[in-house]
């Protein structure tokens, strides 16, 4: 559950360009015998959607102190603003926020009473919200329900074709459970389905939807991943969802956590909500979505009870920059492999070698003091004009890792892109690239 791209300046020219162009051309490229491709969503590839996972007014009074609102979003790095409402679209505009409208379905906002509806009466509250925002172009969508089971997608369906509809071009925004909410009997599932294959494959086929959306928490339950069978989940989830989004050419959001989960779970660390960003890019996610960004009833959230910043405040704010600066690259690139090193973290993941990289090499003491090898996941992309591409991401959420590659063939020349302000710089092979723990590279090989 939970809840994009310009200067700091946040001029207001780049959000024209956020409703032009389509992710269709960023997604992966399809075999011909391959399922019918599902049309996107419209905006910028300079655009990477990272929200804050949470509704700026909350649902009942007295609402939130504005002290930490969209200035404070903004200022957070966030690209899209949390979930408002039609009065918020001059200021998200000021800023250069793009938005998602708050739900407004039904006395539970996020699970909303589609299935009690008739056919006109979704026509009409969904032409009602969108007509209530006007031509604002911050807006990137509209709400229409969190976590849906299987039995809600054929009201959701005439949702997303109502939002299609009203406002072309626009997100009819679904997410979507991980594969731990409960299965089995009708009475107790969440799913619906036997299966979480079965769950995503039918809500695509059944809801059309122009993302897939998923929520997923295993790295603070798993404790920062030394439960093995919960990381597992995280991975398994994480390439689960990459494979369908590909089958239909959709893109992908993870939706990941940036407090205390519960009270018995890890908190959030630069290392855990590093890793949760790098290992989506890596997989060829095309949003990050934080849950949440107000402490409400969680612990160590960026915004605390008093209405103050926290360290998980600041630790988010460099991870976004980050996120920020090598998101749009990533847009612009095809995601073809998925890869880990041998041993993987958890079992059942791809092994090395893959269509670019043969072998990573990686020590946590390249001077003999400590045998650890931290294990690297590696996620392969291929531009428009066949340039090949690779990140790294440290999977070890303790120690930092000293890396080299072999590649399957040469390269004339090997750079990083900068997470910091997106430059070309070479990548050091004589004495290997340092990664923290759970941070990662984007690497440029001509």
């Amino acid at each position: 559950m939970q809840l994009l791209v310009c200067s700091r300046i946040r001029c207001f020219a780049p959000l024209l360009g956020v409703l032009l162009l389509t992710l269709n051309s960023l997604s992966a490229e399809q075999p011909s015998n391959s399922p019918p491709q599902l049309k996107s969503f419209a905006h910028s590839p300079d655009l990477f959607p990272i929200l804050p996972w949470d509704v700026l007014h909350g649902w009942k009074p007295p609402h939130r102190n504005p002290k930490h609102g969209l200035e404070s979003i903004a200022d957070c790095n966030f690209t899209l603003a949390g979930f408002v409402k039609p009065e918020d679209l001059p200021h998200c505009e000021k800023l250069g926020l793009a938005a998602i409208m708050a739900p407004s379905v039904g006395d539970k906002p996020w699970f909303g009473k589609w299935r009690e509806m008739s056919a006109e009466e979704i026509d009409r509250a969904v032409r009602e919200v969108v007509e209530a925002t006007g031509d604002s172009p911050a807006v990137l969508g509209y709400f229409i329900m969190d976590e849906p089971g299987a039995p809600a997608f054929p009201a959701l369906a005439q949702a997303v074709a109502a939002v299609k509809k009203y406002a072309p071009g626009k997100l009819a925004y679904i997410n979507l459970f991980p594969s731990y909410a409960t299965v089995g009997a009708p009475d107790k599932s969440q799913l619906g389905t036997a299966s979480y294959t079965e769950y995503l494959e039918r809500f695509v086929n059944e809801v059309k939807p122009q993302i897939l959306s998923y929520d997923n928490y295993m790295v603070q339950y798993s404790d920062d991943l030394e439960d093995q069978t919960k990381a597992a989940i995280y991975y398994a989830d994480l390439l689960e969802v990459r494979r369908v989004a590909q089958k239909y050419g959709l893109p992908f959001w993870n939706i990941v956590s940036c407090n205390q989960i519960r009270k018995q779970t890890t908190i959030p660390s630069p290392a855990n909500m590093a890793f949760q960003v790098y290992t989506t890019l890596a997989a060829g996610g095309r949003g990050v979505s934080w849950f949440k960004y107000y402490q409400d009833g969680y612990a160590y959230a960026p915004i605390d009870k008093s209405d103050e910043k926290t360290l998980t405040w600041r630790y988010l704010q460099a991870v976004n920059h980050q996120l920020r600066t090598l998101g749009p690259v990533v847009n612009r690139l095809t995601s073809t492999g998925v890869f880990f090193t041998s041993p993987p973290p958890v079992k059942d993941l791809p092994l090395l070698p893959g269509r670019v990289v043969q072998e990573v090499h990686s020590a946590a003491s390249p001077r003999g003091f400590s045998d650890g090898k931290p294990p690297i996941m590696v996620g392969e992309f291929q531009d428009e004009q066949g340039h090949d591409y690779v990140m790294l991401v440290n999977l070890s959420l303790e120690r930092s890792a000293n890396m080299t590659i072999a590649t399957a063939k040469d390269y004339k020349t090997k750079q990083v892109i900068s997470g910091e302000d997106g430059r070309l710089l070479p990548l050091d092979e004589e004495n290997g690239h340092w990664l923290l723990a759970g941070h990662g590279i984007l690497i440029k090989l001509e």
